[in-house]
């Protein structure tokens, strides 16, 4: 296997020059980089990647930590993600956490000890205080939720707005009495969607009725147990909005195990838009996330503060919109 010096003498320079032209440092000249360039190909020359990242202090690896690695929607997200870090010979580590405080913060931890040079955490499980403080000693960038008022940098999509246009359309279709299946409410994103779902019913003059709020995990098995508690009531829903995908299948199991119809009993919403939305029966309205944007915009953020720890800081917010389906796409029949 060839080496450095092999090149450097094959080219006639200092193995210091073959370097610097590894490096992509601009105190060489043209010339004498095209000649350093056709000895390493001519002698199939691999760099040794790891050595030069430990001279450099650079791991060229991020961190990518995700509460649940079996829930779908995170798959677009690392899609995007990966797209860019390739493009920047990046490698990506994913830890998934199993919505474990504690294996969240190991996964940082290698950041602290230069295992990776980044950190990006998808709905976090970790406080906002110590995801503050982690901030101020390594690169983070937070996607899908955020901090109120803090300067850290964050990629989301308006939760509150999201949920008010699903309330609109089902208020459009003639529902008055729709339960709501939240997330767990210890997560922002949760608190947002349910905030959206009680300004939507305001907004309309609906009555807010707490029998019809269930709070779920984001699982099927909890968005089948949550529409099971709304079904019992004296007086069910005509429309249920599931704060994710997960939950509004689960939702539909439901419905359809006392025999009822979807939507011509009960009209289901999720949110998310994963994949098997429009495969399940029938094909979900839910609320339509820019997933691979997300992962594309969090990593390009974080890559600025890499290479640059004085970046501004910002909140970016992406646009989404309500994609209607058969599960309520069409006015309720009384």
């Amino acid at each position: 296997m060839a080496k450095m010096i092999d090149v450097a003498k094959l080219a006639g320079v200092s193995v210091a020059t073959v370097s610097r032209v590894l490096a992509g440092s601009g105190k060489v000249s043209k010339n004498t980089k095209e000649k350093v360039e056709r000895a390493m190909k001519e002698l199939n020359y691999k760099p040794n990647k790891l050595a030069r990242n430990l001279r450099k202090l650079e791991s060229k690896t991020i961190v990518v930590v995700i509460p649940d690695i079996s829930n779908p929607f995170f798959t677009d997200v690392i899609r995007g993600i990966q797209q860019v870090a390739q493009q920047h010979d990046y490698y990506v580590l994913l830890g998934d956490t199993g919505n474990d405080v504690k294996a969240e913060l190991d996964f940082i931890d290698l950041i602290k000890e230069r295992a990776a040079d980044g950190v990006i955490l998808v709905t976090a499980r970790t406080s906002p205080e110590k995801i503050l403080e982690i901030a101020q000693e390594v690169p983070l960038v937070v996607a899908c939720e955020y901090i109120k008022g803090a300067h850290l940098s964050m990629v989301t999509i308006d939760n509150v707005s999201s949920s008010q246009k699903v309330v609109d359309h089902l208020v459009s279709l003639g529902h008055r009495r729709i339960g709501f299946i939240s997330g767990p409410l210890n997560v922002i994103i949760s608190r947002d969607r349910l905030k959206g779902y009680v300004s939507g019913l305001k907004k309309h003059g609906l009555e807010q009725d707490s029998s019809l709020i269930q709070e779920g995990d984001f699982t099927i098995s909890s968005g089948f147990e949550s529409a099971n508690r709304l079904l019992d009531l004296a007086e069910p829903p005509t429309a249920v909005f599931a704060s994710n995908d997960e939950m509004a299948i689960g939702t539909i199991k439901a419905i359809k195990n006392r025999g009822f119809q979807v939507p011509g009993d009960i009209a289901v919403v999720g949110f998310d838009d994963i994949q098997i939305a429009t495969v399940i029966e029938p094909a979900l309205t839910t609320v339509s996330q820019p997933k691979f944007e997300i992962g594309r915009c969090t990593m390009e953020i974080l890559l600025e503060l890499i290479q640059n720890p004085s970046t501004r800081q910002e909140h970016v917010v992406l646009p989404e919109h309500l994609v209607i389906r058969e599960s309520c796409g069409y006015p309720l029949v009384r």
